[in-house]
């Protein structure tokens, strides 16, 4: 009898930790948490309104799960080229203590890094995330800042390297960038040392969008340059057509950061996907929303680059492309 009810005790115990270990096992992680049911995001960008990758970031949210209007509320804040204007406007979203805070740019993340210790803040674009000052390490963030670093050293020589097989001969380039942008006078310097190493003179023209466009280029026409080179931020991104626009009018072969570019008339691109980049902004964002700490998140950095070639473009600067460069090329525009 005396070893019938300790028999009874002791499946009595086993019964009671296989319940416990249940319950352990079913509680959700921090990575499966359900996420609020109406998840506020702060949109944050210098360009002036939406374009195709912020519909890459909504198509990413909607695969997601999250559809605006019923359970995504997103406050947008379009700075329209005035980068001044981030930090009140990021101030702004962090007094509104939205969930998570998407941004594009390095002004747009610093000032959002500026105004909050403690809301999430996802990159969908960002340039060299450490070097900036956003993130401690790619692996490990820390802090309240992750998403996507688009810029590696070695495609400032690529870039030169193709340019230079699309046009033989090529010594003197010009690199246009943003002069307000901090983050664009080092990426001119990485072009300089590629462009010294391969023999090629590299002219910068640290210029303020739009208005220096159109003089940098006659500027760059008068001084003997065989391309020009677009360093890619923001401004430049929003001004991509007239950038490319200037390119013809001047009959100066262009190359871009990546394929968006193209659309404006310019030469060839070589870089990430920038669509594809915030089209995946919105798993970040999906994870911190779920649970994720965004310190604990790796910034992702690129690891496949499109090489893209416009012929409408070469037709009008009459420029024959090597067949071997069309055959290494991703796309080709005709």
């Amino acid at each position: 009898m005396i070893a019938f009810m300790m028999d009874r005790k002791r499946k009595a115990r086993i019964i009671l930790c296989a319940l416990a270990l249940g319950a352990c096992l079913a509680a959700p992680s921090a990575e499966a948490q359900r996420p609020p049911p109406v998840a506020r995001l702060g949109y944050l960008t210098e360009r002036a309104g939406p374009t195709e990758f912020d519909d890459a970031f909504l198509q990413g949210m909607r695969e997601l799960g999250y559809v605006e209007g019923r359970n995504l509320a997103i406050e947008y804040r379009w700075a329209a080229g005035k980068a001044e204007r981030l930090p009140t406007m990021a101030a702004d979203l962090a007094a509104l203590k939205v969930d998570v805070i998407v941004t594009s740019g390095v002004p747009a993340a610093k000032a959002a890094k500026g105004a909050t210790t403690t809301i999430p803040i996802v990159m969908a674009t960002s340039s060299d995330a450490v070097a900036d000052g956003l993130v401690t390490s790619f692996a490990r963030p820390g802090g309240n800042v992750t998403g996507r670093s688009l810029f590696t050293r070695e495609l400032s020589e690529k870039r030169l390297e193709t340019v230079r097989q699309a046009i033989p001969g090529l010594t003197r380039v010009a690199a246009v960038f943003n002069g307000e942008n901090p983050a664009t006078p080092p990426q001119f310097r990485e072009t300089q040392a590629a462009a010294e190493r391969l023999g090629i003179q590299a002219i910068p023209f640290e210029i303020r969008f739009p208005d220096g466009i159109e003089p940098a280029f006659a500027e760059a026409a008068r001084a003997g340059v065989g391309a020009v080179l677009i360093i890619s931020d923001s401004a430049t991104i929003g001004h991509r057509s007239q950038l490319g626009a200037a390119g013809l009018k001047y009959k100066l072969p262009t190359m871009f950061a990546n394929r968006a570019y193209l659309q404006g008339g310019g030469l060839m691109s070589y870089g990430p996907n920038i669509v594809d980049a915030f089209h995946d902004a919105a798993t970040y964002v999906d994870k911190i929303l779920r649970g994720s700490r965004p310190g604990d998140l790796p910034v992702q950095q690129p690891a496949r680059f499109e090489l893209v070639i416009n012929m409408k473009t070469a037709t009008v600067l009459g420029l024959t492309i090597p067949q071997s460069l069309l055959l290494r090329a991703d796309e080709v525009i005709r």
